[in-house]
């Protein structure tokens, strides 16, 4: 199985990039969003690799971390999701993204990814929910000070949707109404004050 690539980037098109190995060109299918796919041609890329083969098919998925490659094999274990609807998702959402839909139960959310629909999308989030929790949050570079601070900050939109539960409001609106304010650094009351805005 091939686990890892390194190479040239020899070419790209919808969904996909060619790699150079000594000679041998490999086609990678890739998010959009991941690193590999958004350098020029001519230049170095790394792609940690999956594997799919089928009866008819061997296919490379192609992702520019472990983190990314780990959500892949998380959501290709979803019943229903295969590794093009897997793509979709991590095309629509950086890794972050993805976990804090998950995180905040955002089925509403994942339906923005390409051919992801309202029955899928709950799939998703019912079977990896156990999975993600608000502390696995953190930055993907592995900064300590900012993965701190985004997880205190992913903690606040979680505590604020358990308030806004509490006081009588569905887990889907709590976090639909949170889901529309973009700063990442407010107080739990603060996102309380802007969800309860966002409602009327």
């Amino acid at each position: 199985m091939i686990g890892l690539l390194r190479g040239i980037l020899a070419d790209k098109g919808d969904g996909y990039i060619i790699v150079d190995v000594n000679g041998v060109g490999y086609q990678v299918n890739v998010p959009a969003n991941t690193s590999a796919y958004l350098k020029a041609e001519g230049e170095e890329v790394l792609v940690h690799t999956a594997m799919i083969v089928r009866e008819d098919d061997m296919s490379l998925y192609g992702f520019s971390g472990k983190g990314e490659l780990d959500v892949f094999r998380k959501l290709t274990s979803v019943s229903g999701v295969g590794p093009k609807a897997a793509i979709a998702v991590l095309s629509a959402f950086t890794l972050d993204q993805f976990k804090q839909t998950i995180v905040f139960e955002d089925s509403k959310s994942l339906q923005r990814a390409n051919g992801i629909g309202k029955k899928t999308a709950e799939r998703i989030v019912l079977e990896l929910k156990d999975k993600f929790t608000s502390e696995s949050l953190i930055d993907p570079c592995g900064n300590a000070d900012d993965g701190a601070a985004t997880s205190a900050a992913n903690g606040g939109r979680a505590e604020a949707i358990n308030a806004l539960v509490s006081l009588g409001y569905s887990r889907g609106e709590a976090t639909s109404a949170l889901a529309e304010i973009s700063e990442s650094d407010l107080s739990t009351e603060e996102y309380i004050k802007r969800a309860l805005k966002n409602m009327f």
